[in-house]
């Protein structure tokens, strides 16, 4: 048994707020399990995504519907949760949080492909059912499948790697694990990273530009650390050459289980995926530049350079993405341990990603509401910026 020690930092408006509950005992595992439970709502998916196949209709659409507007709802119900974990906590009182997103890898594997052999069978599903639901599929896959290929990705143990690199093979886009580890991380901020939305910069032009950026920019960064050792791009150690095999090897499988018909709807599915991640993305960091100090060099990576959401609800459904600040600020901190920022250290969000990734489909709303905030930001941070053309067109040098 021992104490719990409970505190709330950085709340609403930024303040500090301590409560201590010293006198409540309890068990550490009971502990442990009752917090992660909210993590494994996502698991809630899969049965959701059969049970609308097996109804066919309107409930074919009813996977979006949760993760975009029942989540959201919730979060106006919750709230916002601003408490903080201790940081320093050992993975080995994580299990409860890690559980989710080991054994996620297998349950997408099986409701992906079990539904490509399901559905051209199913005659109560009619050709447009068909695609919304898997489009549904692509909204899991990429709302929860990337997100949690993302977390394994940053692990330490390679098994945990191999699962990330086997999500992200099932939506296509397996160069994602090194777009993400070498450029985006690295170059945050900065015209090197295509990931980093431009101010003024509507979805639809940054889209098609970062499909194309993020492929190159990874190939490029691990074409660079072969040569750095001598070797050539094609040296077998290439991960691109694990990417290509593995992502042939899902496109294989979806033709062997469902013909033509497999093969399409597994694309559709990715195309899905890929989609909500780089929506994702253009508003982690929307307008958000490291400033540069001369001669290729720019200032460390901060809390201030992700814009930050502590909505409850959807941090439980994203597994604390939205905390994204301290993300980028301590990649190699699990999800749990992630910690919230007030006002005064990071951007904030004023709602959750959902939401937000609805209004950057509109551009010219999501500039009435962020465009102002950006501008708010650069005059807290960087009054002594005059000139912001440099940023905002991304045309600063490139970081050394």
């Amino acid at each position: 048994m021992r104490k719990l020690n409970y505190s709330v930092q950085n709340g609403r408006n930024g303040h500090k707020e301590r409560s201590s509950m010293t006198d409540i005992s309890i068990s550490p595992s009971f502990s442990s399990l009752r917090k992660a439970l909210p993590f494994w709502f996502p698991t809630l998916l899969v049965p959701l995504i059969w049970f609308s196949a097996f109804q066919g209709g309107w409930w074919v659409i009813s996977a979006p519907f949760a993760t975009w507007f029942l989540f959201s709802v919730l979060d106006a119900a919750i709230g916002l949760n601003v408490s903080n974990e201790n940081p320093a906590t050992p993975d080995a009182e994580l299990s409860f949080y890690r559980g989710v997103t080991v054994v996620w890898p297998a349950l997408q594997f099986l409701t992906l492909f079990g539904l490509i052999a399901y559905v051209p069978n199913a005659d109560h599903l009619g050709t447009w059912e068909a695609i919304g639901l898997f489009f549904g599929v692509g909204v899991m896959t990429g709302t929860i499948g990337i997100n949690f290929s993302h977390e394994l990705m940053h692990q330490k143990p390679k098994w945990e790697r191999w699962l990330g690199d086997i999500l992200l093979a099932m939506v296509l886009y397996s160069h994602f694990r090194s777009e993400h580890l070498l450029v985006h991380h690295r170059y945050i901020g900065t015209p090197k990273d295509p990931v980093t939305a431009r101010y003024n910069e509507g979805f639809h032009r940054f889209y098609p530009r970062v499909l194309w950026q993020c492929l190159a920019s990874a190939f490029n960064a691990e074409k660079d650390m072969l040569a750095r050792k001598k070797r050539a791009w094609h040296d077998l150690s290439n991960p691109f050459f694990r990417y290509w095999t593995l992502q042939a090897l899902m496109l294989l499988l979806a033709v062997l289980i469902g013909g033509w018909f497999g093969l399409g709807m597994f694309a559709l599915q990715a195309g899905v995926a890929v989609w909500q991640l780089e929506l994702v993305n253009y508003v982690e960091h929307y307008g958000l530049t490291r400033e540069h100090i001369g001669e290729g060099k720019y200032e460390h990576v901060k809390p201030q350079h992700s814009w930050n959401a502590a909505h409850a609800a959807t941090n439980w459904l994203l597994i604390n993405l939205q905390r994204h600040s301290d993300h980028h600020y301590k990649p190699d901190r699990r999800f749990p341990l992630l910690q919230n920022y007030g006002t005064s250290e990071a951007p904030q969000l004023p709602f959750g990603y959902p939401i937000m990734t609805m209004v950057a489909m509109v551009p010219p709303l999501w500039r009435r509401i962020m465009n102002p905030k950006v501008r708010a930001w650069r005059k807290a941070n960087y009054p002594h910026i005059k000139d912001w053309q440099p940023y905002n067109k991304a045309t600063n040098p490139m970081p050394r």
